[in-house]
């Protein structure tokens, strides 16, 4: 899918998107756990970008534990990025975000940040250049020493343990209300859509990004998380 594809789908799947995937909640939760410690040294008062930052599940958990970051939200699908601003009135810290509608090639220059987050984002990427393009990106968004938490799908394809996991994420995702239908389409998108990639191959996409080589902290399943500093030689 390209760009326009992805927005699409994201714009369908808004209004619908937090009930969807509310059974797996287990597995944000424990991300978001150890996302809260590899945190835990940022500024009382630091600025966190949001990458894809969908309805805005991880911004609101990181609001609500320091009061005193700012943040900026980037979601380029309309929908999406609607229910983020919606959940920051509900909670309460509207104030603190800056919302922007679009991509990061055309988000302002609003300062550098301290850390930044991206999930489930990158994934939608097939060219691994662009990909690692769209990592400098996100850390050329980053001051010095800068730090980012990202998460993606991630497998050896052609190895036999990919359908082992495979075959339990699927059956992961059928106890969360997805149809049959959504299934074979969820697996053709895997097979097509997705660059899936073996963990390795994502650290180096991110290395190749801008960042010094990266630490696997989490994974469940397919989805797997990485932690990455931004590299000093990519400090203009």
């Amino acid at each position: 899918m390209n760009q326009e594809e992805v927005k699409a789908l994201f714009d369908q799947q808004a209004a619908s998107y937090e009930m969807q995937w509310a059974k797996t909640a287990a597995i944000k939760d424990c991300l978001y756990l150890l996302l809260e410690s590899l945190f835990a040294e940022l500024p009382a008062d630091a600025r966190i970008l949001c990458v894809g930052v969908g309805t805005g599940a991880e911004l609101a958990h990181l609001a609500r534990k320091n009061p005193a970051w700012r943040f900026t939200a980037v979601e380029p699908s309309g929908p999406m990025l609607d229910g983020c601003r919606q959940r920051a009135e509900e909670d309460g810290f509207t104030s603190r975000c800056y919302f922007h509608e679009g991509y990061l090639d055309s988000l302002p220059a609003i300062g550098l940040h301290d850390a930044a987050t991206c999930f489930l984002v990158s994934q939608f990427i097939l060219d691994q250049q662009a990909r690692s393009g769209f990592f400098r990106e996100i850390s050329s968004k980053l001051k010095p020493g800068g730090i980012l938490a990202s998460s993606d799908l991630a497998s050896d394809v052609a190895s036999p343990e990919y359908e082992v996991l495979l075959r339990a994420w699927m059956s992961m995702m059928a106890s969360s209300d997805i149809s049959p239908e959504g299934i074979d389409r969820m697996r053709k998108a895997y097979a097509n859509d997705v660059g899936v990639l073996p963990p390795i191959k994502i650290a180096s996409i991110i290395e190749a990004g801008g960042f010094e080589p990266s630490v696997q902290f989490f994974q469940a399943g397919l989805i797997h998380a990485w932690l990455s500093k931004r590299a000093l030689s990519n400090v203009a």
